[in-house]
């Protein structure tokens, strides 16, 4: 059986319809399904069971013989809030839980570790476990991620494979109940179809102008491809950067909104709210080399393809994946 936590979430549940494509129904489902704005993402996916994330840890301890692999995807992903109990209870602590079922029983993990974790870039983008404690993250979400990372390259007792990968700016479908947690693609497209216009930050940086910041934005179907294919490889265990390797600006992925919907473009800069300028990320670009040097298959969805194929295939009818 395979595992799959946050399961009604934005990567969770895309991961699910690839799973059943895959051809696997023997799958576990956990969230907090007591909060049904996030229901729909689960409707056709075909499942075992469905598990509430307070009852998961006693009941994988119970059926974990029967457990090839778990796909941690679960968390609390506000970089707004600064909640600390919250992120130490459901990031950190529960992800220790799920590590030690793991270890016991000899399960493969995977789990969701975040590019936020690199702050402000001032030491790069490569995932070096070895100069892991150097990174600065910037708010309580990413140092929740962050501390878990560093606690798994702690454990003597590990599972028999695992990897902590670090998703960098993902969009595409089923991201909808995020709220301003969603991406830029998703606001946009709801701006557009609204007014005709795309609402973008300014910069609040002299070296880099509005509109000119950079992401390493990657397709939601990339990251699916990608959880598969280190699980399938079973490289060496660790953490792995899952990114494209391109950075690319708000204002190319601006422009390929409008093109995908085949409007002119029409761009307005606003300012930065202030709750975020202090803890704002200029650029992002994930550094593949391990990833490659491992011979592991990066998908390599351009930001056009995706763009075109999020907008006009799901959101333009609104579809889920």
């Amino acid at each position: 059986m395979i595992i799959v936590t946050g399961a009604m979430g934005f990567i969770g549940s895309g991961f699910v319809s690839y799973l059943n494509q895959l051809g696997h129904q023997d799958i576990i489902v956990v969230d907090d399904f007591y909060q049904w704005k996030k229901e729909k993402n689960l409707v056709g996916k075909r499942v075992y069971e469905w598990i509430h994330r307070d009852l998961f840890i006693a009941y994988f301890e119970k059926v974990a013989s029967q457990v090839d692999v778990i796909f941690h995807l679960g968390a609390r992903t506000d970089t707004i809030s600064e909640d600390v109990e919250i992120f130490e209870k459901l990031n950190l602590q529960y992800s220790k839980d799920i590590w030690s079922v793991c270890a016991r029983h000899d399960i493969p993990l995977i789990y969701a570790s975040s590019a936020a974790t690199y702050g402000d870039g001032q030491f790069g983008f490569k995932d070096d476990e070895d100069t892991i404690t150097k990174l600065n993250p910037l708010n309580e979400y990413a140092k929740s991620k962050h501390a878990f990372d560093i606690w798994a390259l702690e454990q003597k007792n590990s599972p028999p494979q695992w990897y902590g990968l670090k998703f960098f700016n993902v969009y595409g479908p089923n991201e909808g109940h995020k709220g301003r947690m969603a991406s830029v693609v998703f606001h946009g497209w709801n701006q557009i179809r609204e007014s005709g216009q795309l609402k973008l930050f300014k910069s609040h940086r002299p070296d880099f102008k509005d509109g000119r910041q950079l992401r390493d934005f990657i397709y939601v179907k990339d990251i699916h491809e990608m959880l598969w294919t280190i699980y399938s490889k079973k490289p060496t265990s660790g953490i792995y950067n899952a990114g494209t390797g391109i950075s690319r600006t708000f204002e190319d992925l601006g422009k390929t909104s409008f093109d995908a919907l085949s409007i002119p473009v029409n761009i307005e800069y606003i300012d930065m709210p202030s709750d975020l300028r202090e803890k704002y990320q200029y650029n992002t670009l994930a550094d593949m080399t391990k990833w490659n040097k491992a011979n592991l298959t990066l998908p390599g969805t351009t930001l056009e393809a995706g763009v075109k194929n999020y907008i006009q295939q799901y959101l333009n009818p609104s579809r889920l994946l």
